[in-house]
């Protein structure tokens, strides 16, 4: 179904990225040069070619999707995931009859591809139905995007702001830098600070 709705997504001119939840993937093969890198004590590798960047980096804890969408960067209009059922993003549950009920509740969900009816008060389609549940994404999903949105990282953590505390960063940061020439119109912002020396000696 996920392919079917890249597809279709695709069609319809948008730019996706996908990210796929796994509890153990490794792309590393014992005796390549990443694989010795990340043996020898590297926690982070890029591989680099004309067509392709692939980048792994060893992680303490799994990242949320919010600080996973920051490594894909703004190049995206899309960014469809496989698994993160905890997560806070709009989700479409696949349903099987006979496999029990619901994971995720109502409020949750944006549409339920299943093979039966469900007594519940969201919309359901069949595996088949790829053009409707690409409706729905463009409706209520990239609606979504019309709104300014802020977002604080901290050392790599996502930091919860209320809409007081966004609405003066995200006036701040425009007032600061619509007077740049080449800053006429901002559509997307990053900036990036680092403080203080680089202690060398950590791990």
């Amino acid at each position: 179904m996920l392919e079917g709705l890249i597809g279709e997504l695709k069609r319809r001119g948008y730019r996706l990225a996908t990210v796929k939840h796994s509890v153990h993937f490794d792309l590393d093969q014992p005796g390549k040069d990443s694989w010795r890198f990340a043996e020898a004590g590297s926690k982070a590798i890029v591989l680099s070619s004309p067509h392709k960047v692939a980048f792994m980096k060893q992680v303490e804890g799994e990242d949320t999707l919010e600080e996973i969408s920051q490594l894909i960067g703004d190049d995206f209009d899309l960014i469809l995931t496989e698994g993160f059922k905890g997560g806070s993003a709009p989700k479409i549950e696949v349903h099987r009859k006979g496999l029990g009920g619901l994971v995720c509740s109502a409020e949750e969900l944006l549409a339920v591809v299943t093979d039966e009816h469900l007594d519940i008060n969201v919309p359901q389609y069949s595996s088949e139905e790829v053009e409707a549940l690409a409706d729905v994404i463009e409706k209520k999903v990239l609606a979504l995007h019309q709104v300014d949105e802020v977002l604080l990282f901290i050392n790599g953590t996502q930091i919860s702001l209320n809409p007081f505390t966004k609405d003066i960063i995200g006036k701040s940061l425009l007032g600061m830098v619509s007077a740049l020439r080449g800053a006429e119109e901002v559509r997307k912002l990053r900036i990036y600070l680092r403080r203080g020396q680089v202690d060398f000696r950590r791990s």
